[in-house]
């Protein structure tokens, strides 16, 4: 994947997000433009700078981005265990019970495992979602995927792939992806990937792609970036952004970003689920970071939604008036693993 750093922010070069409103606005400086599922990508004439023409676009009312690219677990934002480590099998028994809620899993997709061999979810995906694609980071969906089984017992997975093996995707990928769930939008929605913005500002394609899934709670990584630069899609209006803590519950974990916009927070350091089979991997890993706390909360968001409405299931679990905060990490939710 070619990227191009702007600022903090990295981005695809040479392209521009939009939707067919602005095409004739940018046909001067166009090349091609590629269109799919709501989405237009504009590839750029030579020498175009993109973050200048959607600061142009902009000016004029059009929704406009470059086309931003998102990483799940960066290991160029370090971190205790930036990379997964083996660890010896983890015992886990699916229960029986099958709840109805269903919660999307956007990811580098999820391999085959013992902890959903008999699951109603995992047959039912396709091909391009339940093989991971090699590289350092493929198994970080099926690493997710675990923890959301474990905290949310019996939930159905509703897996689309948006990252590479790399850990690596862009927001063309995922905003596709989410227009693509307009027809079966899922309870809760567990985003473990994202970035900055070239200019800090939420990316306003992405931003109504989550809107329009109004009866979905998404929930997003607030980033291993040790900041408080908001990191998105977490930091946009709508969504749970998961901030970590360390060990001991009591503190941020050293990685974490925080910051008022930080709803949530979660056992974020060396937690053990679900991981590839290959290598010195037997099926289990040991892997920190915010990707997997915030699965801790998106889980535990499913499984009290099992008995109310999604959305009061997490107004409720997110009450600050009823439950622990940390300092510039929210509420506290404990990991039931």
């Amino acid at each position: 994947m070619d990227i191009q750093s702007a600022g903090d922010a990295l981005i695809r070069p040479g392209q521009v997000l939009t939707d067919r409103s602005a095409l004739s606005a940018a046909a001067r400086w166009t090349q091609a433009v590629s269109e799919a599922d709501g989405v237009c990508v504009i590839h750029l004439s030579s020498g175009v700078d993109p973050c200048e023409l959607t600061n142009d676009l902009r000016e004029h009312g059009f929704r406009a981005s470059p086309n931003h690219v998102f990483a799940g677990q960066p290991l160029f934002f370090g971190g205790p265990a930036s990379r997964p480590f083996p660890c010896p099998p983890v015992s886990y028994r699916p229960g029986r019970t099958r709840s109805q809620v269903v919660v999307g899993l956007l990811d580098t997709g999820v391999a085959a495992h013992r902890w959903w061999a008999d699951s109603d979810w995992y047959p039912r995906m396709s091909g391009e979602d339940a093989d991971p694609a090699e590289g350092s980071q493929a198994g970080h969906g099926t690493f997710v995927a675990g923890l959301l089984a474990r905290q949310a017992p019996g939930a159905w997975l509703q897996v689309s792939r948006v990252l590479g093996g790399d850990g690596l995707g862009d927001e063309a990928t995922v905003v596709r992806a989410l227009h693509r769930m307009r027809d079966r939008p899922p309870h809760v929605l567990n985003l473990s990937f994202g970035g900055h913005t070239f200019d800090g500002r939420p990316p306003p394609l992405l931003t109504d792609a989550l809107a329009e899934l109004r009866d979905t709670v998404p929930v997003a990584c607030a980033g291993n970036t040790a900041s408080d630069r908001p990191f998105y899609p977490a930091a946009l209006s709508g969504t749970v952004a998961v901030g970590a803590v360390d060990h001991t519950q009591e503190r941020r974990a050293p990685f974490s970003a925080y910051g008022s916009w930080v709803d949530a927070c979660a056992l974020g350091e060396w937690l053990t689920s679900s991981y590839l089979e290959r290598d010195e991997f037997d099926g289990y890993a040991t892997w920190s970071g915010t990707s997997f706390a915030t699965a801790i909360v998106a889980g535990a968001i499913a499984d009290a939604a099992r008995d109310l409405p999604v959305k009061e299931a997490a107004k409720r679990l997110l009450d600050s008036q009823e439950t622990r905060q940390i300092p510039d990490l929210g509420v506290l939710v404990p990991a039931s693993l």
